[in-house]
């Protein structure tokens, strides 16, 4: 097969597809042969539906027209999530309510809705590719600059869902891995691209490069874990994060 169409015939769903890493991942996959279906509650430059995946009845109904229109369902990729400073994520102490609920839902409940659909069609079919984007907050603990607590909770919960699933549901045919990016240029990182205390450590925390990474980074590891040829990886947590966590 040609190397550049390493995703021939795959039916793939990607959510967050409509900017950033999402887009990214969703423009790769097409490329590579895929017919990749964006989840996104804004409108996608994809093939995409609009689908808020904080709510499991949209993400269910979302599912079955991929499956009821492709008849198939290849490859799940969870990518949709984002800060929740917005709503007063922080430290544990101060920590709002809202914020802590809010943060929850955006990234671990909805990445559990689109797990638990996307595997009743892959189980049916007896094959599957799930690939959860979590963080690299969600393996070590953030400083001052990064003390999102709920937000690192959620990232966490991600990288053990995801390793149950690779657990569970290996010998059922589906392969479940998880990625996690470090700073990376898109629109949830704005804050951090325009602080220039943060870009001024980034020597520091990135330090493979001194830079934001691309949205291309996590894509072409997406890629590799959706593929054929990572076909004896299962329950991995593979880190695209310029050296943060192995300082």
């Amino acid at each position: 097969m040609n190397r550049r169409h390493r995703l021939h015939g795959k039916v793939a769903i990607v959510t967050g597809g409509a900017s950033g890493i999402g887009l990214a991942t969703a423009q790769l996959f097409a490329e590579e042969g895929a017919r990749v279906v964006t989840f996104d509650i804004n409108t996608s430059k994809t093939d995409g539906l609009r689908v808020d995946v904080t709510s499991a009845s949209e993400v269910e109904s979302a599912v079955k027209n991929v499956v009821n229109e492709y008849s198939r369902l290849d490859i799940l990729v969870n990518i949709a999530g984002g800060s929740g400073r917005k709503w007063g994520d922080g430290p544990a102490d101060s920590c709002t309510l809202e914020g802590w609920e809010k943060t929850i839902a955006l990234n671990l409940n909805s990445v559990f809705y689109c797990c638990k659909y996307a595997l009743q069609a892959m189980l049916t079919q007896g094959h599957g590719v799930i690939v959860n984007v979590a963080s690299v907050l969600g393996m070590v603990g953030g400083d001052e600059d990064f003390a999102t607590h709920a937000y690192a909770s959620s990232k966490g919960a991600v990288i053990s869902l995801t390793r149950s699933i690779a657990s569970y549901y290996a010998s059922r045919g589906v392969r479940a891995n998880v990625i996690c990016p470090s700073l990376i240029a898109t629109p949830m990182s704005q804050r951090a691209q325009e602080n220039e205390h943060i870009r001024a450590r980034l020597p520091q925390l990135q330090p493979l490069t001194g830079d934001f990474g691309s949205p291309k980074d996590v894509a072409h590891a997406a890629l590799y874990l959706a593929s054929d040829q990572s076909s004896f990886v299962t329950g991995s947590v593979l880190t695209v994060d310029g050296g943060w966590t192995v300082r």
